[in-house]
C-alpha cells in the first residue's frame, strides 16, 4: 500500500472557504477517480513562521502503478480546480510506502 500525501499551507483569510471546498469537493473528487481507497485529512499543530494554517491530506492507494495512473489521467485536471485559491496556498507532495501497520 502507498500513501499520496499532500501538505498544504493556506492563508488564514480564505481558510474556511478552502477547508469547505476540500471536504465537500476536492477530496470527494479525488476518491471518485477510483484510484484511492480512503483519504485522511489532518491539521498540522505547528505554528508556521510564514503564517497560514497547514493541513496534511493522505490518500491511500494500492500500488505505485495506480498512483502513476492518477498522475497521468487525473492530476492536472484536479489540481487546476484549485486555481480559485491561486497565490493563497503552498502545496508539498510526497509519496509514502506503508511498511507496516499496527492497531492497538
Amino acid at each position: 500500500m502507498y500513501i499520496y500525501n499532500v501538505t498544504i499551507n493556506i492563508e488564514e483569510t480564505i481558510h474556511y472557504e478552502w477547508l469547505n471546498w476540500m471536504k465537500d469537493e476536492h477530496i470527494p473528487d479525488m476518491l471518485s477517480t477510483g484510484k484511492f481507497s480512503k483519504a485522511l485529512m489532518t491539521k498540522v499543530l505547528v505554528e508556521e513562521e510564514m503564517g497560514g494554517i497547514t493541513y496534511s491530506v493522505q490518500y491511500t492507494t494500492t500500488s505505485k502503478e495506480t498512483l502513476q495512473k492518477y498522475y497521468d489521467e487525473d492530476a492536472d485536471i484536479l489540481r487546476a480546480k484549485s486555481n480559485r485559491f491561486a497565490g493563497k496556498f503552498v502545496a508539498f507532495r510526497t509519496e509514502l510506502e506503508i511498511v507496516s501497520e499496527h492497531n492497538g
